[in-house]
């Protein structure tokens, strides 16, 4: 897991298998950011971060820095308020924003997520209830949902 941030905010939380994949992944969606690792002044996100996946905190405690349209910021504005260890559809999601024919949007503004579990589009599903797709593979979208329905029983 990789967490990059701003000066305002974490702007990026990404999965993958290596740390070279992470940084291939981090430099191509901010190719001309000057990138700088910082441990020590991650900590606490980190720490917070963890929280999260472990359920003791809310995705809210976490500062972020995203760009989004208007549209993409509707979605996970909606995603956050998700319960955890809870899924929607992404055609339910559609119907709670106002904008019942925009499925295969809110799925492109789900794949689009740049900071992994502060906006819980791993909880997005798809109307069968099958997993669907997910930006940093569906292994992961189905050991998340284990976690938080596991930490919730």
């Amino acid at each position: 897991m990789l967490i990059a941030a701003t000066d305002k905010g974490i702007c990026a939380i990404q999965f993958a298998d290596t740390d070279a994949e992470l940084q291939q992944g981090l430099m191509r969606e901010f190719p001309f950011a000057v990138r700088k690792r910082d441990d020590e002044a991650m900590a606490q996100w980190k720490l917070s971060l963890e929280r999260l996946i472990d359920g003791e905190e809310s995705n809210r405690s976490l500062p972020l820095d995203i760009r989004a349209t208007a549209f993409q910021r509707k979605v996970w504005e909606h995603l956050q308020k998700i319960p955890r260890g809870e899924t929607r559809s992404y055609s339910e999601v559609a119907r709670k924003i106002g904008m019942p024919k925009a499925t295969r949007a809110v799925a492109r503004a789900c794949a689009t997520n740049p900071v992994a579990v502060a906006i819980p589009c791993h909880r997005v599903v798809r109307q069968g209830g099958e997993l669907g797709g997910y930006r940093w593979g569906i292994e992961r979208k189905e050991q998340l949902l284990a976690m938080e329905k596991e930490a919730g029983a």
